[in-house]
């Protein structure tokens, strides 16, 4: 997995604070979402979340990668927007 579907992955597990909550708004299994999260923490070198059997908190390295991550995905999104055709602009048969 690239490292922009595993911030996209984390952001949404941060943001609903659940993994089986991301899992099933992104329509992946839950195993792929945590095995995602457990990846990204690896390569930052930290830990991302507070996992406990009832809740999910975001740490405070975590909530610094969720900023930037936020960010840079904001950034990643407006980059493919400026290369994709506009549905309007097609012409022809």
């Amino acid at each position: 997995m690239n490292l922009s579907e595993s911030l996209r992955i984390y952001a949404r597990v941060a943001d609903l604070a659940s993994f089986s909550a991301a899992a099933d708004q992104l329509g992946l299994p839950r195993a792929s979402v945590s095995a995602a999260v457990r990846q990204l923490e690896g390569e930052l070198g930290t830990r991302l979340l507070h996992r406990t059997t009832r809740r999910v908190q975001v740490t405070q390295d975590g909530q610094v990668v969720l900023e930037r991550a936020r960010d840079l995905l904001a950034d990643l999104d407006e980059l493919h927007g400026l290369f994709r055709a506009d549905p309007s602009d097609l012409r022809g048969r």
